[in-house]
């Protein structure tokens, strides 16, 4: 069982840089693949990024590569997000995950899901 909470969101303006943590609870974080998602109203959850159990693997979104990028502490049970050159079609809730499924962008395809927490990105 893992529980998971999300924080660092805000308000923005488009070029500037935020970072997202995903604070996790339970032993079972450091062999947890984890993922990012977001959801923007009235539009499906979507992929951003995911990261394996070690660190030493991530993929990213297509719209996200070379701006974001996701990391993760195990020892502090805690995965990131930093966000660079936020743009304001990145204004969304965000959401880290557990992959039920290594290295899945199907949202289907992840459990325990944090609260989330809002990013907007104004022009």
């Amino acid at each position: 069982q893992v529980t998971l909470v999300e924080s660092g969101g805000g308000l923005v303006q488009a070029g500037g840089s935020l970072r997202l943590s995903c604070a996790a609870s339970g032993r079972a974080f450091s062999i947890a693949n984890m993922g990012w998602f977001r959801q923007a109203p009235e539009k499906e959850r979507e992929f951003v990024a995911h990261i394996s159990r070690s660190g030493g693997s991530t993929t990213y979104a297509d719209s996200v590569k070379g701006r974001f990028t996701i990391s993760r502490d195990n020892v502090k049970n805690t995965v990131y997000l930093q966000m660079n050159s936020l743009k304001p079609e990145d204004t969304a809730v965000y959401y880290c995950a557990v992959a039920r499924v290594y290295g899945s962008r199907r949202h289907e395809d992840y459990d325990y899901w944090g609260q989330g927490t809002q990013v907007t990105v104004s022009s």
